[in-house]
């Protein structure tokens, strides 16, 4: 039998309809936890995932919810402990742009971006504590009493003229996640950020579609290659495993090097 590093958990994994999020769903259940496939309006997508997962024998569901709102993210929560009996990992996933300049952006696009990107993973974070402080020790399959990691970027760090909305909730997801670490971390649970750098996902098609943009994009990534979504999904799968215990209030880049600032490799 395959080791199964998560076996035995139970993860929510919120925007798990496309991208980033349906990977690492996807990679989640493959280490052997029971996933809620979190979606908010790709609702085939998500049950085509949920039966691609129940199809190799693993356990998966799909609910739809707005993680801007309130009261769905509790009803996310809840359907999530009545299929499966418990939570253990939380991805705060759902993410989104709605890019302009400063003078042209809308006051609603800028909410829209904070609501769901920052204020979302406020809302997820605080009903996995809630839900996690609540559960029985004796019942749980890892060594902390729960973990979340929350989906940042390399803009929490790297400014992004025309996107302030989005570098701005990226930001702000930084020291959500560092915060809560700290305030968490006595009760046994565990926050950490994954920060993907030019993943070849479909929010960011534009960037890679052509061999010319490709080349562009290559200039800011000392790796030398795009990232793929797999390769933030392995790093999700380590942190919400026992092999990451003793990890917490950190961010993970996963970025091939793109926080280096490769544009002083020639200015030293």
């Amino acid at each position: 039998m395959p080791f199964l590093p998560l076996d035995g958990h139970v993860a929510i994994v919120t925007g798990a309809s496309s991208g980033i999020g349906l990977e690492v769903a996807d990679a989640l259940a493959a280490a052997g936890a029971a996933v809620v496939v979190n979606y908010h309006s790709d609702a085939d997508a998500a049950e085509e995932l949920v039966k691609r997962i129940c199809d190799r024998d693993g356990r998966a569901i799909a609910v739809g919810a707005d993680v801007s709102d309130e009261d769905a993210v509790v009803r996310l929560f809840d359907e999530a402990a009545s299929a499966f009996g418990r939570i253990d990992v939380l991805v705060a996933n759902s993410g989104l742009q709605k890019d302009a300049a400063i003078a042209d952006m809308t006051l609603a696009d800028w909410n829209t971006v904070i609501d769901v990107n920052l204020t979302g993973q406020f809302l997820c974070a605080r009903e996995a504590v809630r839900r996690f402080r609540a559960q029985p020790d004796d019942a749980r399959p890892a060594r902390s009493k729960g973990c979340i990691v929350t989906m940042s970027s390399v803009h929490e760090v790297i400014p992004w003229a025309g996107h302030i909305n989005y570098a701005a909730s990226k930001g702000g997801s930084r020291m959500l996640t560092r915060s809560l670490a700290q305030e968490v971390a006595a009760d046994g649970i565990r926050v950490n950020a994954v920060a993907p750098g030019a993943i070849r996902t479909p929010i960011n098609k534009e960037a890679w579609e052509t061999p010319e943009a490709l080349e562009q994009l290559l200039r800011l990534i000392p790796y030398g290659r795009i990232g793929e979504p797999d390769d933030v999904a392995r790093a999700v799968v380590w942190l919400a495993s026992d092999d990451a215990d003793y990890v917490t209030g950190t961010t993970l880049f996963v970025d091939g090097g793109m926080t280096l600032y490769p544009e002083f490799r020639e200015n030293g």
